[in-house]
């Protein structure tokens, strides 16, 4: 059976009518909160258990911290401020690790365009900033492959083609490509057609010398071979891997690779030849 589900308002409301009703402390409030809708069999995973602030200036309803940052983030980019979109930026993200709830409810308040957003505007600027919008939405993705859409799909490619030779951006978007495919096979699907596997590969040649660019090229090839959404009764699986050794020379990069690698670089090429 599957468990109940409650929103965000309706939790934030129980928690605002104990500490106005009831007269608790916050700390208390959350708590009795949480103890009512468990004892009701709702799921609270994806909520975010704090109590919502109120803005600086006091005119707008009180928030959570990182739904502040993406309307902070909104609105330096409507006005093009790329100092202060990168400083949104950086917040919203730090928010965003905090916890799997705090991804949902940004997801859930439409972050993925204005993240889009950033990215594109980062694309004509600089780096700097692109890495920052990069991050930003390898964190967001994180558990939710289902916000890339055609648009973010194609320009994540022409992203990581583009800033081929630059080790930090190419790491960060095999990151997001690998997010945005683990159990999903519409983007698995979508990234491969795109050109998305000798990038990868190449990747693994041309930053062979960086851990974390192997590792994650590493691991995004793996991905692509997974058989792993339950929405999808046959996937692409095995044409995948073949397209990978025979039409990407996947299998001499990798013994490459490891030949140059430590023993922990080793173990983690091993596992994707296992």
């Amino acid at each position: 059976m599957a468990s109940k589900r409650i929103t965000q308002e309706t939790f934030d409301a129980a928690v605002r009518e104990n500490i106005e009703e009831f007269e608790m402390g916050a700390e208390e409030a959350i708590r009795e909160a949480v103890e009512q809708f468990e004892s009701q069999g709702v799921d609270l995973s994806n909520i975010v258990k704090t109590v919502p602030k109120v803005s600086l200036d006091g005119l707008q309803e009180p928030t959570h911290d990182v739904l502040q940052a993406l309307n902070d983030l909104q609105q330096a980019l409507t006005g093009s401020q790329l100092q202060e979109v990168s400083a949104h930026l950086v917040r919203f993200c730090d928010q965003c690790k905090q916890q799997k709830a705090s991804r949902y409810l940004a997801a859930q308040k439409g972050a993925y365009p204005i993240l889009l957003a950033a990215w594109q505007l980062a694309a004509t600027s600089d780096q700097g900033l692109l890495l920052q919008a990069l991050n930003a939405l390898a964190v967001l993705t994180d558990g939710q492959p289902d916000l890339l859409d055609t648009q973010g799909l194609h320009l994540l490619v022409a992203t990581l083609a583009r800033n081929a030779a630059n080790t930090e951006l190419t790491c960060c978007g095999i990151r997001c490509v690998r997010h945005v495919c683990l159990k999903h096979e519409q983007n698995r699907q979508g990234l491969v057609k795109a050109g998305v596997l000798p990038l990868l590969t190449a990747a693994i040649t041309q930053h062979g010398q960086h851990a974390d660019v192997v590792r994650e090229a590493c691991w995004a090839l793996r991905v692509m071979t997974f058989d792993d959404d339950i929405r999808v009764p046959f996937g692409h699986a095995h044409e995948h891997a073949k397209m990978i050794v025979q039409e990407n020379r996947g299998l001499k990069v990798l013994i490459e690779a490891a030949r140059g690698r430590s023993s922990t670089g080793k173990r983690r090429v091993g596992l994707l030849l296992s």
